[in-house]
């Protein structure tokens, strides 16, 4: 493994029992998680790593799927004795997959919430450089504003207002900023134009695509080989949600990942 950092990680549930890793999304962080566990899974040990260049966690690069999942080993080689179930979200599902391919003795199995993996480049550069565009906010009710224009328009408004109050920090002149490092965030864009890998074909896999998303960030492509490569040991479920989906749908969420256990 190379340079390895240690990650910053949120804890929720009993600290005993099989473990569940939660992978957040790009430009998220391990935070996401803690409605979805307080109320629907309070008696599942989740851990909920800020991955590396998101929140609290180090922002050092290299920035890349395998410099990911290798901070993921550590953390797993330390934090349990048995294979766990990894939950990943958008960005966070991609890690996922790339941990199971890379480490299949680390994984029991996997549940993707709308996976963007093997996405074209073009749409990756677009998005890269609107961010580049518009880096921070002037005020927190203009980030508000940002969020309730894209996915999170349809979720209940105190998930908002934490997302706010633990992810939003000062950035320079006065304006404000998610809790990231926008240099390892621009090129983890260009890791999901990376082609997709695959699990390997005896983990139980559950995907979700989250159907009100347009277009879709679960690429046809990938979803047709996890299918053609899994055959019985995927589930696929459509969801009528924007691409939030255990922020939209926690209990049905819930459901799927107890469905695991």
């Amino acid at each position: 493994m190379g340079c390895v950092v240690e990650l910053h990680v949120h804890r929720f549930g009993p600290s005993t029992g099989p473990v569940v890793l939660a992978l957040h999304g790009l430009t998220g962080h391990g935070r996401r998680w803690q409605r979805l566990a307080d109320d629907h899974l309070p008696d599942v040990a989740i851990l909920a790593p800020d991955l590396r260049g998101h929140g609290r966690s180090p922002g050092v690069p290299p920035w890349d799927f395998e410099t990911l999942v290798d901070d993921l080993v550590a953390l797993l080689r330390t934090e349990s004795s048995e294979p766990v179930v990894v939950l990943g979200h958008s960005f966070g599902a991609a890690v996922a997959v790339y941990l199971a391919h890379r480490h299949p003795e680390l994984v029991r199995a996997l549940v993707l919430l709308d996976p963007a993996i093997g996405l074209e480049p073009e749409r990756m550069l677009s998005i890269a450089n609107s961010m580049l565009a518009a880096p921070d906010y002037a005020s927190a009710e203009q980030a508000r504003f940002d969020k309730l224009e894209t996915a999170w328009g349809e979720l209940d408004p105190a998930v908002l207002d934490a997302e706010l109050a633990e992810h939003l920090v000062p950035t320079a002149n006065g304006r404000v900023g998610w809790r990231m490092t926008l240099p390892a965030i621009i090129a983890f864009w260009g890791e999901i134009a990376r082609e997709f890998v695959l699990p390997p074909r005896d983990t139980p896999t559950v995907m979700v695509q989250a159907m009100n998303v347009d277009p879709p960030l679960v690429s046809p492509a990938f979803r047709a080989a996890l299918t053609e490569h899994l055959g019985d040991r995927l589930a696929v479920h459509e969801f009528d949600c924007d691409h939030m989906v255990a922020q939209a749908r926690p209990a049905e969420t819930a459901a799927l990942l107890r469905g695991v256990l």
